[in-house]
């Protein structure tokens, strides 16, 4: 398959799936070497940059995805209407911080960490698709086990989860020792 043809069909899959696809599956697509591909794929990304197209592909662990341009955003509400847009508060912030730290995580040790029940902030980020169901814990009970999705590494702008930002030791410990005198205070009143 040339060069061009390679790049056509990378862009027609992207396109047609909508969502992400793993560089195995594109890499078979186009009879190539994952590293080959990788490249071929990098190289239409910054040809599509320096053309200032209104699309862009976009880098999700081992997969890739096309996604509108960011600054096109404008252009899109004049044909669509406006999205719905979730406001992610406090409290949602903070299980979601957990859950994408400590995957995968029960709500009890959610509930731990933060002091109170999850249930509500659990849903909340799941039906927002920034948390999933990764399975069951093999223990007593066997509770849900949560972890963060791909949208929540779309929504935050991070390929991977080892691209995080790390947890500073001294504010952890900081936080704990907050949390646990609000729950005290809650207590005596």
């Amino acid at each position: 398959m040339e060069r061009r043809q390679q790049e056509a069909a990378i862009e027609a899959v992207l396109f047609a799936m909508g969502e992400s696809v793993e560089i195995d599956k594109m890499a078979e697509v186009i009879e190539e070497e994952e590293e080959t591909t990788r490249q071929i794929i990098a190289e239409m990304k910054d040809k599509w940059e320096k053309e200032g197209r209104g699309v862009s592909i976009v880098e999700f662990e081992n997969a890739y995805q096309m996604c509108t341009r960011g600054d096109m955003y404008e252009y899109l509400l004049k044909v669509a209407k406006t999205p719905k847009k979730y406001v992610l508060t406090e409290t949602l912030l903070e299980t979601l911080s957990i859950i994408a730290y400590k995957q995968p995580v029960t709500k009890l040790d959610i509930e731990r960490i933060r002091g109170v029940n999850c249930d509500h902030a659990v849903n909340r980020l799941i039906e927002f698709d920034l948390v999933t169901e990764l399975g069951r814990m093999d223990a007593p009970g066997r509770p849900l086990l949560f972890g963060t999705t791909e949208q929540f590494l779309r929504s935050f702008g991070v390929k991977s989860l080892e691209d995080l930002p790390e947890l500073n030791e001294m504010k952890l410990e900081e936080f704990k020792e907050e949390a646990e005198e609000e729950a005290e205070l809650a207590l005596n009143i």
